[in-house]
């Protein structure tokens, strides 16, 4: 019996998930759903590719493809990337919100996310390209599942980040500030929290994530300016899934629609794999519209 469909599936919901977090951050706290998130991916996985190539070469210089090379160009891609999301609210998003229409907010993002990826096919090209074309020796698990040594490094970051992201949002000082933000903001401007610097971190640590994720799709599959916007409607449909506002909600929403995706091309068809997220997520509207981990609001 082969089960590799179930490690296909757990990396690209590792990669959702990622991207979901963000995404239910955003709706949470900002109040609106950033069609932009998506494209942060693709200029996160662009950035970490030109800065492996100023680090001396188009490709990592050591036999795993995901090594120190690559992981320190993701670091700074990740800055990058924040730094981005920065100038987008500062320029667009923030103007916006201060009028109270959360709908303009929503349409802004549409028009920011076809800007950012028309920019980078103008400055990339829409030829995919890659950080490693070399090709690494799987490893067999047993059960026709093979893992090669890139996806296990990529499993163990996941696990990292993912980790690393709850205890900061339930043990630190602006975790709490930003989990009491979301549920009531009003309230938290009496108490004296910085809503701005809540608003910050927000953009920071989602943008942060989207570049992580969209490192992970550079080098499991390829690099390329649509990437987000193909992976836009799993990372909704997950987070909503997992709950808004969770973020182990969206992380567990990842995994469900990852290993769905990978089910469905492997018993039903890949022509039907984009249907998943689709119908998991109107699935979950009519039937448990706050999520797995959510809580109706009253």
């Amino acid at each position: 019996m082969n089960l590799q469909f179930l490690l296909d599936g757990t990396l690209a919901g590792a990669m959702i998930g990622l991207g979901a977090i963000g995404a239910t951050l955003t709706y949470s706290i900002l109040r609106f759903s950033n069609f932009a998130h998506g494209d942060f991916m693709a200029w996160g996985a662009y950035a970490a590719l030109a800065v492996v190539g100023l680090l001396g070469g188009s490709t990592p210089t050591v036999p795993l493809s995901f090594g120190w090379p690559l992981l320190l160009a993701m670091v700074v891609a990740m800055g990058l990337t924040a730094v981005l999301a920065l100038a987008l609210d500062w320029l667009l998003f923030a103007r916006l919100r201060a009028r109270g229409q959360a709908i303009i907010v929503v349409m802004a993002s549409f028009g920011a996310s076809m800007a950012l990826r028309s920019l980078l096919e103008f400055l990339f090209t829409s030829r995919p390209t890659y950080f490693s074309r070399a090709i690494q020796m799987a490893m067999p698990l047993g059960l026709g599942i093979k893992i090669t040594a890139d996806q296990v490094a990529l499993l163990v970051l996941t696990l990292l980040l993912v980790t690393g992201m709850h205890l900061f949002i339930s043990r630190s000082q602006r975790g709490r500030e930003m989990r009491a933000y979301a549920q009531n903001p009003a309230l938290a401007q009496v108490v004296g929290i910085d809503v701005a610097s809540v608003v910050r971190a927000t953009w920071v640590i989602g943008a942060a994530l989207a570049c992580a994720a969209g490192v992970m799709v550079g080098v499991l599959v390829q690099i390329r300016p649509l990437m987000g916007l193909s992976l836009l409607l799993p990372i909704f449909a997950a987070a909503i899934l997992g709950g808004i506002g969770s973020v182990p909600g969206a992380v567990l929403g990842g995994l469900i629609i990852g290993l769905s995706e990978a089910a469905t091309v492997q018993f039903v068809g890949a022509e039907w794999r984009a249907a998943v997220a689709f119908v998991i997520l109107m699935v979950v509207l009519l039937v448990r519209p706050m999520g797995l981990f959510g809580v109706a609001e009253r």
